[in-house]
């Protein structure tokens, strides 16, 4: 996947986490970097784990979503203290 499907994945992954989340996003930009960023948290996740759920758009999008949910929760939780 090139640095383009990867900026979508990134993209999409923050906007669902941001309504799975229950948060009103951070805009287009804000909610790429936190896909991207959350790609990168769910990817050390998954690996953690030892759960590889395999390469394709649909198993990068779950991944990155669910890395980008963890960083939401944890800006949830630091801005709260």
């Amino acid at each position: 996947m090139g640095l383009i499907g990867f900026l979508i994945i990134g993209l999409i992954a923050g906007w669902l986490a941001g309504k799975i989340m229950r948060g009103g996003g951070f805009g287009m930009l804000g909610d790429m970097v936190v896909g991207v960023v959350g790609a990168f948290i769910g990817g050390f996740l998954f690996r953690l784990l030892g759960l590889f759920p395999g390469g394709g758009l649909l198993p990068s999008l779950i991944v990155a979503t669910i890395g980008a949910i963890v960083l939401l929760w944890l800006i949830r939780l630091v801005k709260k203290a």
